[in-house]
């Protein structure tokens, strides 16, 4: 038990800079993520005053929050790349 603390402790130190220095670069995702904290802080205070929320309820809206988010940075993605390849042509005035 001692091992397996020992070893999650590990790789959430490693972890911890990348995805930091990922979130930090992303608004979006850090608006994301504290609106999770919100989320869970919500249905644990929820559960202390004795009102069930279902957990599905709770990860689904995660999950879908998650995945529209994903679909953006896509997109963002994608649009950046487009704009960088148009303003390469040369000839063309943006």
């Amino acid at each position: 038990m001692i091992a397996a603390n020992v070893i999650a402790l590990a790789v959430m130190l490693a972890a911890a800079g990348p995805i930091g220095a990922f979130v930090e670069a992303r608004p979006t995702v850090k608006m994301l993520a504290l609106s999770f904290l919100v989320l869970i802080g919500t249905n644990l205070v929820a559960e202390g005053t004795g009102f069930h929320i279902p957990k599905g309820y709770t990860y689904f809206a995660m999950g879908f929050s998650v995945l529209v988010e994903m679909l953006n940075l896509r997109l963002r993605k994608g649009e950046s790349r487009m704009t960088a390849a148009a303003n390469s042509i040369p000839g063309i005035d943006n």
